[in-house]
């Protein structure tokens, strides 16, 4: 017979053996590794002001700004798409100062536009080195307009040179561009600063620059810069709307500067460089708390 202490002694451990097993337990969760935010630069349009993108790109570089993302329109899809294919800014400014109209303009009898746009689409290709979209040193996005629905088009694939030629397609002066069965205008019809289609390629935080001037207080000479100082007024009424969206806005001053401007490219690089250093306390703020936050990516 066995004696009642251990009998006691037994159901005592069996009882406590199911309180512990009954007890809840803490499940140890695994650690994720914090994602790195990304960070895009949007250059906006607004025709020979655009080489004011070059000077804010300067300043960006040198003050070591990631840029994980770029997004052009019209002018600044052609800055964009050079910075993307791996040129650094001071590369960008040397081809800038040495760039010539006939380089990039071809002239024809009006026919839907009085500029084919054949040059500036061999242009870009050459000097890519006919690079696509897809393998950019840093991933693009070139915003153009399909002018058969009025929606925003984004290219993400395909020939660099053709999606910058169908966003730099301003209406009565390039003639359209035309990708499979679709025809392409210029971007800053709709989206003169492509703000959403950052977002919605997965950037956390957007560095907008803005270049459009509106209402400059000069008359149009002739009448392509009538149409470009036009396209002008509205680029600045519609890039409003996405502008809010961003975190960082760069204004460079280049109201002075006309739309069909070549001369003044120097003026316009000072000014992006300018603008952009006066936009980098809060571009360090903001990159001061990503870091803080394990989230600032190279």
């Amino acid at each position: 017979m066995i004696p009642v202490r251990k009998i006691t002694v037994w159901l005592f451990l069996v009882c406590l053996a199911f309180i512990v097993s009954c007890a809840p337990r803490e499940t140890l969760q695994p650690t994720l590794p914090v994602k790195s935010a990304r960070i895009a630069v949007v250059l906006g349009a607004g025709a020979s002001r655009g080489f004011a993108h070059i000077g804010v790109l300067k300043v960006l570089e040198t003050n070591q700004v990631p840029m994980h993302l770029i997004v052009g329109t019209s002018a600044g899809s052609l800055v964009g798409s050079m910075y993307a294919a791996g040129f650094n800014a001071f590369q960008l400014q040397k081809i800038a100062m040495g760039l010539q109209k006939d380089d990039v303009i071809d002239y024809i009898l009006p026919d839907n536009g009085f500029i084919r746009g054949e040059k500036l689409e061999n242009f870009v290709n050459k000097t890519v080195n006919r690079l696509p979209l897809e393998k950019m040193h840093i991933p693009l996005r070139v915003v153009a307009t399909d002018i058969r629905t009025g929606e925003e088009a984004v290219f993400a694939t395909g020939s660099t040179g053709w999606a910058v030629r169908a966003s730099c397609a301003v209406p009565g002066v390039f003639q359209p561009v035309q990708i499979g069965k679709k025809t392409y205008v210029d971007g800053g019809v709709v989206s003169p600063v492509a703000v959403h289609a950052a977002r919605q390629a997965g950037a956390d935080v957007v560095i907008a620059v803005d270049i459009s001037s509106g209402v400059n207080g000069s008359a149009p000479q002739g009448t392509i810069d009538t149409i470009l100082q036009s396209v002008d007024i509205m680029y600045s009424r519609i890039s409003a709307i996405q502008l809010k969206d961003a975190d960082v806005v760069i204004r460079p001053k280049v109201n002075h500067i006309g739309s069909a401007d070549f001369d003044k490219r120097d003026e316009a690089i000072l000014e992006g460089e300018k603008a952009a250093t006066a936009a980098l306390p809060k571009i360090k703020q903001i990159m001061d708390r990503l870091r803080q936050e394990g989230r600032l990516g190279t």
